[in-house]
């Protein structure tokens, strides 16, 4: 059973889930409901309880919290008759994307802060903290289309967009961000932005990076974590091709989409 245990994770609201007002979970207060309607299903073994909190959480004192509340939940439950087994305390843990050497808590950090608890009531822990593994494993590599300025404010345009990254769109998510290469050019402070006809286009804004030229690399990095996976079509963009670096080589391990591809898988068979 997903329980909601009303614990604020302190991020930003579209990622926080385990508040009592976020969609997510059963209505606690009914939870003997739940339990009642389980009983008359008999192909519904009931093993377990789950919570979320949300994502980019950078404090485990917050996951403690939860444990204790989930904890007590458990308890009434196997009052109840249920032979509880596991609790899935979620995941959700923040990685340094400012790149300013934060220290943040780990899976094993986790895992310690909850570990009492719940081995004093014999539960196997599952959590889920697949952010924290893989968003630093890849970066979103781009080409610079122009440089220009509105008179109040510099802008770098690149092929990159919204569509290929939406997590600073989105969520307002900082992504460090530099060029591909060393440069001696003036340092100004820049927007990034890609091409979409919004204005909420943008993959950095007031970065202070040297001023490049057309064609050259801008790197955004940490994009493993929900890039490619909230990537999309919008504004007839095409997703990027994905390469694996290993030991000093470069291997292609996903083709760049285009336009006719897409046409053509869309259409197959109708017209």
């Amino acid at each position: 059973l997903r329980i909601t245990p009303d614990v604020d994770p302190q991020v930003h609201a579209y990622v926080s889930t385990g508040l009592a007002s976020s969609k997510f979970g059963i209505r606690n207060s009914h939870i003997k409901w739940f339990l009642d309607e389980i009983r008359k299903e008999p192909l519904l073994d009931l093993v377990g309880v789950h919570s979320h909190l949300g994502s980019t959480i950078t404090k485990v004192n917050i996951f403690r919290d939860a444990a204790v509340i989930m904890c007590d939940f458990v308890k009434m439950i196997r009052a109840e008759g249920f032979q509880l087994q596991y609790l899935n305390i979620g995941g959700g843990l923040g990685i340094d994307y400012s790149h300013k050497g934060q220290v943040l808590p780990t899976p094993s950090d986790l895992i310690d802060t909850v570990r009492d608890i719940v081995k004093e009531l014999g539960l196997i822990l599952v959590i889920e903290p697949g952010r924290s593994m893989i968003a630093t494993s890849c970066a979103l590599v781009n080409t610079v289309t122009g440089v220009k300025t509105n008179g109040t404010k510099n802008f770098i345009v690149i092929d990159g967009s919204m569509a290929t990254l939406l997590r600073p769109s989105l969520y307002d998510a900082y992504h460090h961000i530099e060029l591909a290469k060393p440069s001696q050019a003036p340092v100004q402070k820049f927007d990034i932005v890609g091409p979409i006809c919004e204005s909420g286009d943008y993959l950095g804004k007031d970065r202070d990076l040297p001023t490049p030229e057309a064609g050259d690399a801008v790197v955004v990095h940490d994009a493993g974590a929900y890039g490619m996976a909230m990537a999309s079509n919008y504004n007839l963009k095409m997703r990027p091709a994905e390469y694996w670096v290993e030991d000093g080589a470069v291997r292609k391990i996903r083709n760049e989409e285009s336009l006719d591809k897409q046409l053509a898988q869309a259409y197959e068979g109708i017209l």
